[in-house]
């Protein structure tokens, strides 16, 4: 049996959505720019993309969203063109964002720093949450931006948007989420939620990769990270990719119709999944259930080592990481583990196993029976798991793991 569990790295497209792509790869092909009827064919399509899109995650006619190629660009774009438009030419010189944000965004923050801008990291507390008021007193007058995902990418924890966007509101401070991980598998809705930039990405939803968007509030100024024409209203030149976006637009009608129906059943898998490997001694998973996304598990194994156990499960046929995809051959700790206060050690025990709605019950019970018999094959050749003589809580409890 195959069983695919990085689903936070990336989903297998729906059927549906391959489906309603197909016909303007080879069918109706004409650039959506072009004024002939081969081009203007495609127009109803993306417009009900585009719809659907709006619809999903509550955005009004004011609002405007724009599509990329993936979150990379679209969090790169709103960082470049912050700091181009209210630093470089304004009077801000600060930004402040997290200490677990996706590489993407943290990368874009060191370049940054690499021109003079300062940067604040913070802290998470021991869920792997940044607060809301430890956003608000590192807010300042120089502050330009504050950044922090909507959940996170390793962990599935989810974060205080609505608290965050209220105090930017009230600081008069720019708001940016990376919201790859919550849209689709958490309800967002940005009529009720203070946000001015949001990145998505459809492959993270089941719909296909190389295709992501930028929710901006109030259509407001941003300036392009791509020039070259007046495609995506002059904010995004290049020519539309008509079947990508039709196929994000499907994959999102699909991801939220039912939601919570469906996320229920995924999260009925994820418990039992999670409820059964923390019968093992010595295992911990990151993060209250109640307050991560419904598929996501992050479970150290005292005395397996990460790459091991994921070598072991590749064996079994069974997909799983250590964390994020964008950051996986780097055998590293990992960062967001040792960020909630886990020794070294145990920051290399981490592994990611998250679920989707193909996910099936034969699936799970193969999963952890393979599972409980890799960590028993590989404490046997643990020599430090030997001497260590684990117990449940420690050195673990001090950093407030959940221990089940």
């Amino acid at each position: 049996m195959q069983v695919y569990l990085d689903n936070n790295a990336t989903t297998m497209v729906d059927p549906k959505v391959v489906e309603a792509m197909l016909p303007y790869f080879s069918e109706i092909y004409g650039n959506p720019n072009s004024l002939h009827k081969f081009g203007t064919a495609s127009h109803p399509a993306l417009r009900n993309a585009i719809n659907k899109m709006y619809s999903a995650i509550g955005a009004s006619d004011a609002d405007d969203i724009v599509f990329t190629s993936c979150a990379t660009e679209s969090n790169n774009w709103v960082f470049q063109s912050v700091w181009i438009d209210h630093i470089v030419n304004g009077d801000k010189n600060h930004i402040v964002t997290t200490e677990v944000e996706h590489p993407s965004v943290l990368a874009t923050c060191k370049f940054l720093e690499e021109q003079g801008v300062k940067v604040t990291y913070l802290p998470v507390n021991s869920e792997g949450v940044v607060e809301a008021h430890t956003v608000k007193s590192f807010i300042t007058e120089k502050t330009a931006l504050v950044s922090v995902m909507w959940a996170s990418n390793e962990t599935g924890m989810i974060f205080p948007i609505k608290e965050i966007g209220a105090i930017c509101k009230e600081k008069g401070v720019l708001f940016h989420t990376d919201g790859v991980q919550a849209v689709g598998k958490i309800p967002v809705n940005l009529s009720e939620v203070h946000v001015d930039f949001m990145s998505m990405s459809a492959h993270k939803f089941h719909g296909p990769k190389g295709i992501g968007a930028l929710y901006i509030r109030n259509s407001q100024s941003l300036s392009p990270l791509m020039h070259g024409g007046a495609h995506m209203g002059g904010r995004r030149s290049g020519t539309l990719n008509v079947p990508y976006i039709v196929g994000m637009g499907k994959a999102i009608e699909l991801a939220t119709a039912n939601m919570s129906e469906i996320m229920a059943k995924i999260r009925a898998k994820r418990d039992r999944l999670e409820d059964a490997l923390l019968e093992l001694s010595d295992t911990f998973v990151v993060g209250n259930r109640e307050n991560r996304t419904p598929n996501t598990i992050l479970i150290s194994i005292r005395g397996v080592e990460g790459e091991g156990m994921l070598w072991d499960l590749n064996n079994g046929q069974i997909g799983a990481s250590t964390g994020s995809a964008c950051a996986s051959e780097d055998l590293e700790a990992n960062t967001v583990m040792l960020a909630i206060g886990a020794d070294n050690e145990l920051a290399h025990t981490g592994i990611r196993l998250s679920l989707s709605r193909f996910t099936t019950d034969a699936e799970v019970d193969y999963t952890i029976s393979h599972f409980k018999n890799a960590v028993a094959r590989l404490r046997n050749i643990s020599s430090s798991f030997a001497l260590q003589k684990p117990t449940a809580g420690g050195e673990v409890q001090e950093c407030e793991l959940h221990h089940h």
